[in-house]
């Protein structure tokens, strides 16, 4: 599981953690049924308070994202059909928010920053080999 903390985004390292956990989940980096890392490998990887990693892992739990299975781990939970696609939506819809507010910082336009989308979008949608 590849985990990148920002320590000066502001956002707080736990939040940082669900969130990449929940876009791995999304994106199937992780799987149902996939096993999690102990939350002191975790807290000893990223270098962080072993309670944050906890927070993280719980708030998962409680979105159902994740299960416990008592004496044994945390594991990549089966995600509803509906509920995987209100988490994408949300994902992307964050992502997009961010890259609204960075274009209107760098005082890009509307139709630039929606040109620059199409063509990144066009450019890795043929390296999928997915159709339009």
């Amino acid at each position: 599981m590849l985990l990148e903390i920002d320590h000066h985004s502001g956002v707080p390292i736990y939040r940082q953690i669900m969130e990449q956990i929940r876009q791995q989940i999304m994106t199937e980096g992780l799987k149902q049924g996939d096993q999690l890392e102990t939350v002191r490998d975790l807290a000893a990887r990223l270098k962080v308070n072993p309670m944050t990693i906890s927070k993280a892992y719980s708030f998962l739990e409680a979105q159902n994202l994740v299960e416990r299975k008592r004496g044994i781990g945390l594991f990549v939970a089966k995600v509803k059909k509906g509920q995987r696609s209100q988490i994408k939506a949300k994902l992307f819809d964050d992502i997009v928010n961010k890259a609204a507010i960075t274009a209107i910082q760098l005082g890009i336009s509307e139709d630039e920053a929606i040109e620059s989308f199409k063509k990144h979008y066009n450019e890795y949608k043929s390296k999928d080999g997915s159709q339009k």
